[in-house]
């Protein structure tokens, strides 16, 4: 256990200290976050094409870096992938860039800060909140993906909170995400005004469709139980 916290703890620090101590690395974090933070597509599109044939990692690596970072918006990056590439290759790049960066996020949520919450555990209802999600929490987190104003990376952070296992919230997620990756590469631009409120009205109607079967499905089970 000892060296389990030991090796946590290292993970943690050598991250930070390269930050601190590599000024290269330090200056492409910032440089990285100023140009997702500036909301310009034209301005990221450069930036990842000055990396040439490695432009498709960099844009990979950037939509993992955005999804630690929870101010950062992916819908950016997906837009100069469509830019570059065309509309499918930029969704394919976008929907592989985003899995990676919600099992980032999740990984870091239940090896690092699950184990703090579930100390705690006397004082909250974990082991209702587990049982839960070992039942529902593929249809859970189908429906938070779907739903177009849930915040990507905390609904990534919050599972792994849960007892949810990896493969099953990986596919959950790659599921749940998958339109609404194709309808913004396949629409870019014109995804604003009226059209943008329409699509995400019909992302909620969806979700909200899957969440009332959930809840019909929890209602059954409990009647189910109630006859045993």
């Amino acid at each position: 256990m000892k060296k389990l916290t030991f090796f946590k703890l290292l993970s943690i620090l050598l991250p930070v200290l390269a930050y601190i101590l590599v000024e290269p690395l330090k200056i492409t974090v910032k440089q990285a976050f100023f140009i997702m933070n500036n909301l310009d597509v034209e301005l990221l599109k450069g930036y990842v094409n000055s990396f040439t044939v490695f432009a498709p990692i960099a844009s990979f690596l950037l939509m993992v870096f955005q999804s630690a970072v929870i101010p950062l918006s992916a819908f950016i990056i997906i837009s100069a992938n469509v830019a570059i590439w065309g509309w499918v290759k930029g969704a394919i790049l976008s929907w592989f860039g985003c899995m990676a960066g919600a099992m980032f996020c999740f990984l870091i949520s239940k090896f690092y800060i699950r184990c703090t919450v579930t100390s705690l555990s006397s004082k909250l209802p974990t082991y209702r909140i587990d049982k839960f999600f070992e039942k529902y929490g593929k249809h859970t987190i189908l429906i938070a993906r779907l739903f177009p104003y849930m915040p990507f990376d905390l609904i990534s952070y919050a599972s792994g909170l849960t007892s949810i296992d990896a493969l099953t919230f990986l596919w959950a997620t790659g599921i749940g995400y998958l339109p609404t990756i194709i309808i913004y590469s396949y629409f870019g631009e014109m995804l604003t005004g009226s059209t943008k409120l329409i699509i995400n009205g019909l992302l909620v109607v969806i979700s909200a469709g899957f969440f009332i079967y959930m809840l019909f499905k929890i209602r059954h089970e409990s009647k189910q139980n109630e006859r045993r």
